[in-house]
């Protein structure tokens, strides 16, 4: 089967800030593929590379079996990070303008109903709140029925209740056969959504795999987290690890111990522990691995490859310096 995105060490630089550095993925045909990664790592850069927006420095990209600049436009629906369309349009206009630039397109009320703001869709695009304009952006991405669509952070500033309209859009379309490439932030939003998840950092994709994958080969152990003043020290004859407050994924309060491999018919024996030795605590907490332990673990260990690569110093890509080469990545 033909990959409908295939990309293969794409570079990309702005003087001498390295956006992509050898980045490669492929997606099949009715495939969600999420890109996570930290501010700077590159998402951005590397969908308008994708989608033909920018043009790599090298490498190799094809999208539906073309180069991205020669492929069909009514075949690929793109919404990026930033949008900005005419303010004194309503929401229905607007949907009406971008459907008019495409041979055969939805209806417009269909794709307000989509997108759940039917209700608003006399309502001019500056009067709709931040999470309904997001909205709107995500249906003029989908006015021409895309066989591809990409989405940058496609939720940001939406509440959760439109959040779950837009991810409910994403599966049905998905269902029906559409390829979605989507970045976010959203650890919960790439776990439902995504097939497959490509972490990018430092400008490459350093995994790829399954949500389910991922957290299996680079999230870790389980994790009681006990919220309590007591020094680490106090647990050192505890049968199972035990880490300092922060200590590795960061993800603790400040006044906690993380309690590692500790199964759930086990935290019993934890509780003993603590009350035979008079540790007070205030809560406890058992969870499992998740997306989020995977990101912060490969997101950590890719800075500090980078920093040894430059002998500490401040190399990179970073966000300040993508902003300054015009490129939020």
């Amino acid at each position: 089967m033909t990959a409908v995105v295939d990309a293969t060490d794409l570079e990309k630089r702005y003087g001498e800030t390295v956006a992509l550095s050898g980045a490669s993925l492929s997606v099949e045909s009715g495939e969600v593929f999420g890109l996570i990664g930290p501010n700077g790592a590159g998402k951005t850069t590397l969908v308008r590379a994708l989608t033909g927006t920018t043009e790599p420095d090298t490498g190799t990209a094809r999208i539906l079996g073309e180069s991205p600049a020669a492929v069909d436009r009514d075949r690929l629906g793109v919404l990026p990070q930033e949008f900005s369309p005419p303010a004194r349009l309503s929401a229905r206009e607007l949907l009406s303008y971008y459907a008019g630039l495409y041979d055969d397109p939805r209806d417009p009320d269909d794709v307000l109903a989509d997108v759940g703001l039917v209700d608003a869709g006399e309502t001019w695009y500056e009067d709709l709140s931040g999470g309904q304009q997001r909205r709107v952006c995500v249906g003029s991405a989908l006015v021409n029925d895309p066989d591809l669509l990409f989405l940058d952070e496609p939720t940001t500033g939406i509440d959760p209740a439109g959040r779950r309209t837009v991810w409910g859009l994403i599966e049905d379309l998905a269902a029906d056969g559409t390829t979605v490439v989507l970045t976010t932030h959203d650890m919960a939003e790439a776990e439902r959504l995504a097939d497959r998840v490509g972490l990018l950092a430092d400008g490459s994709l350093v995994a790829q795999g399954t949500p389910e994958a991922l957290v299996r080969d680079h999230g870790g152990s389980s994790r009681l987290t006990i919220e309590t003043a007591a020094d680490p020290a106090a647990f050192a004859d505890l049968e199972y690890p035990v880490e300092r407050p922060n200590q590795g994924r960061g993800r603790s309060p400040d006044s906690a111990v993380v309690v590692r491999d500790v199964d759930p018919a086990a935290i019993g024996t934890v509780v003993d522990y603590l009350e035979a030795r008079d540790i007070e605590y205030t809560e406890l907490s058992w969870a499992e691995p998740d997306l989020e332990d995977v990101y912060l673990e490969l997101a950590d260990t890719t800075e500090r490859e980078r920093t040894d690569r430059l002998g500490g110093g401040d190399g990179g890509t970073g966000e300040s310096d993508l902003a300054q080469a015009g490129e939020t990545a």
